[in-house]
């Protein structure tokens, strides 16, 4: 976790949520082929509604005391995993579907559904739970299941955290909008409403169309209620959002830029710039400055960031200084004020050491001692383009210390270098102890995986790696992964373990190639083992899994690789 006096922004609490429920109500509908088709009925709220004014949404509101009343609980059908919160949940969900839209989710003793003569008899302005046992009426909580929990983004002035339910459309009733908080009730096909909403006819707020999102991969309600009978949320989360085009937007925990968001704005502030440019350092933390480089490409993403680590106190070590272009080069020079004591090189691939000379000879033309080149040099299996020998090479578990005085006091910034062979034999990985980030060059990216390519990659090489920087992840309490490409990585070591996961999935299955075709190519075994992969990339997918199909020769020296040699 990176220190307190770190973060670019001042600490603050973010507003406590105000709990609410919310109900996705289903139905299956003839589609335009005569098939069924789902969807979901959905309402406007109204344009002078202090939240979110006419924007459509689903049947929901704010938890009462009357939902959590043991009154209400006890005239409840519900399932053993609906008691206490998720029970109030539930009934406040069902409570809101009625007093806004006219719809009640209850049953007679006998287990008939309430109708339109059990709705004409109740007040929809008057308490709930009384009205519905004066009828003999049950309130049908086991109708509804937990499709989502969100919680709304730190860096509003008035926050929710909401179940999404979702249940069955009651049969025999219809939705009327009690048109003081809602209006237009709509029956619609998720696909439709999110179409509706890209052309500007549909105002939606986030997460109603992220859940939207999700519903439209389903094709009726049962395979809804399927979904969800585990009793648990398919998703959890809490957005954040930061700057794209000056504009905020924003984004999930699976989706590349939360992590940076989490690291520069962990309290939710939305200043943070996400768009990539190669013009400006963009500060991460006070001691940590990334530039991208203008290389962008399939291999590169964005293009290479190059990473300062200190501040005027200790001036600053450079890592990964990215291809030799000499604008890039300067800012990084300008970024430091001049003042780069070392420059490390995670690796010796082309678009992240050869910027190391210039960057030295420039700091030394400017009249400072010209700082060492870093590394591990290249080894004999390198390709022609990654020779590299540094000035001095370093030593796994080496630490590299920039210290100052500041106004604090003593200030320290100590990087420990951890030898991750795997994606090139060299290379290595940097963990800035003091505030819990990894510098991870190639070995872990954002947005895709890293390249093994033999004989200078090895997969057991790369996968053992991977268990070691778990461990020291564990040991320094690292939470974030700021890589060569792509934005920071959060939850440090979740990140691990998915990559851990993928590549011996991906192993699997180019084993269970291989037993498929025993006597095919490589580009058989890619056909195969890569399906899940745009085709343009099969040449680059062959690299890995030539890898794999080395390290699976090496446990099991039995598979036959006659084809490849």
């Amino acid at each position: 976790m990176p220190r307190d006096n770190q973060y670019l922004h001042p600490r603050r609490t973010p507003p406590t949520p105000l709990q609410a429920a919310t109900v996705l109500l289903l139905r299956d509908a003839p589609g335009a082929d005569g098939t069924p088709a789902l969807q979901v009925l959905m309402t406007r709220r109204s344009a002078k509604a202090s939240f979110v004014p006419g924007a459509y949404v689903f049947p929901g509101g704010g938890i009462e005391a009357q939902d959590a009343a043991p009154e209400a609980h006890a005239l409840a059908d519900h399932r053993p995993a609906q008691t206490g919160q998720r029970l109030t949940e539930a009934l406040a969900a069902l409570r809101e579907s009625f007093e806004e839209l006219g719809i009640l989710l209850a049953r007679h003793p006998n287990g008939r559904w309430a109708d339109a003569g059990d709705i004409a008899a109740l007040d929809r302005k008057a308490d709930f739970a009384p009205q519905c046992a004066a009828r003999g009426l049950r309130l049908a909580a086991d109708a509804m299941y937990q499709l989502a929990h969100w919680t709304a983004d730190r860096n509003l002035p008035k926050r929710f955290a909401v179940p999404f339910l979702v249940a069955r459309m009651p049969p025999g009733q219809e939705p009327v909008a009690d048109e003081a908080e809602q209006f237009e009730p709509v029956w619609v096909r998720p696909q439709d409403a999110l179409a509706r909403h890209e052309a500007g006819q549909f105002f939606m707020i986030f997460p109603t169309i992220r859940t939207l999102e999700r519903l439209a991969q389903y094709a009726s309600a049962q395979e809804v209620l399927d979904a969800v009978a585990h009793e648990q949320p398919l998703w959890t989360t809490c957005p954040r959002s930061g700057l794209v085009a000056g504009k905020v937007e924003h984004f999930m925990e699976h989706e590349p830029a939360y992590g940076e968001l989490a690291l520069v704005c962990p309290d939710g502030h939305h200043q943070h710039p996400l768009d990539w440019q190669c013009e400006r350092v963009l500060p991460l933390l006070k001691n940590v400055q990334r530039l991208t480089a203008p290389n962008p490409g399939v291999m590169t993403g964005p293009g290479t960031n190059s990473y300062l680590v200190g501040e005027p106190a200790t001036g600053y070590i450079a890592i990964d200084p990215g291809p030799a272009e000499p604008e890039h080069i300067e800012r990084l020079w300008r970024a430091a004020g001049g003042d780069i004591r070392a420059i490390v090189c995670t690796h010796s691939h082309p678009d992240h050491f050869p910027g190391a000379a210039p960057l030295q000879a420039l700091v030394a033309a400017h009249g400072r001692a010209a700082p060492p080149i870093l590394g591990l040099p290249s080894a004999p299996t390198a390709r022609a383009a990654s020779q590299f020998t540094p000035d001095r090479a370093l030593s796994n578990g080496e630490l590299l210390t920039l210290a100052g005085q500041g106004l604090e006091g003593k200030i320290t910034h100590t990087l420990e270098v951890v030898h991750t062979p795997g994606h090139a034999a060299n290379h290595i990985c940097l963990i800035l102890r003091e505030d819990g980030l990894l510098f991870s060059g190639d070995h872990i990216l954002n947005g895709s995986t890293t390249i093994i390519d033999p004989p200078d990659g090895n997969m057991a090489d790369y996968l053992d790696s991977l268990e070691r920087l778990d461990a020291l992840c564990a040991e320094h309490g690292v939470d974030y992964i700021a890589p060569a490409h792509g934005y920071v990585l959060g939850d440090a070591r979740r990140v691990i373990a998915g990559l851990q996961a993928h590549r011996l999935a991906r192993e699997a299955k180019v084993l269970a190639a291989m037993q498929a075709r025993p006597g095919g190519s490589i580009e058989d075994w890619v056909r195969l083992a890569y399906g899940d992969v745009p085709e343009r990339m099969w040449p680059l997918a062959q690299r890995s899994l030539l890898a794999h199909v080395e390290r699976i020769r090496a446990l099991e020296p039995g598979n036959n690789l006659t084809e490849l040699t």
